[in-house]
C-alpha cells in the first residue's frame, strides 16, 4: 500500500465531490456514485448518508477495492473501516467542507449516527 501525496490530498480536499467505484469480483469497476469526501490530516474518508443499507456503501465494503476520481486525480484504492479514533474530527471536516449546503444535507453525514458507517479510503 503508497500513501497519499499532499498534492492529491490537497485536491481531494478541494474538490466539492468524489466519484467512487467499487470494484466486482470479476474485477470491473461498478458505476461511479457521487459522494462527499473529506480529508483528515493525511486521511481521507467518505461516510453513507442513507446508513449502512446504502447499497454503494455495502459494495465498497465487501469489495474493499475500488477507483476514486476528484479534483484531477484518478487511483485504485481500497475501502476500510477506520480504527477507533476521532469521529469529531471528521464531523469537523464535514462541517468546515460543507456547512454552505445547509444543515438538512449536511445533518445526515455527521454525528453518531454516521460514524459506523465511516470508511477511511486508501490509495493502492
Amino acid at each position: 500500500m503508497t500513501s497519499w501525496t499532499t498534492d492529491e490530498l490537497d485536491k481531494i480536499g478541494a474538490a466539492d465531490e468524489l466519484h467512487v467505484a467499487s470494484r466486482r469480483a470479476d474485477g470491473t469497476l461498478r458505476p461511479e456514485v457521487t459522494i462527499w469526501a473529506v480529508r483528515v490530516a493525511d486521511d481521507l474518508f467518505v461516510r453513507s448518508a442513507h446508513g449502512s443499507d446504502n447499497p454503494w456503501y455495502r459494495r465498497a465494503l465487501a469489495s474493499g477495492v475500488g477507483r476514486i476520481r476528484a479534483g484531477e486525480v484518478e487511483r485504485d484504492v481500497t475501502f476500510e473501516h477506520p480504527s477507533p479514533g476521532d469521529p469529531d474530527a471528521i464531523d469537523a471536516a464535514y462541517h468546515a467542507k460543507y456547512d454552505r449546503y445547509g444543515a438538512r444535507v449536511v445533518n445526515p453525514v455527521v454525528g453518531a449516527h454516521s460514524h459506523d458507517v465511516t470508511i477511511r479510503v486508501l490509495p493502492k
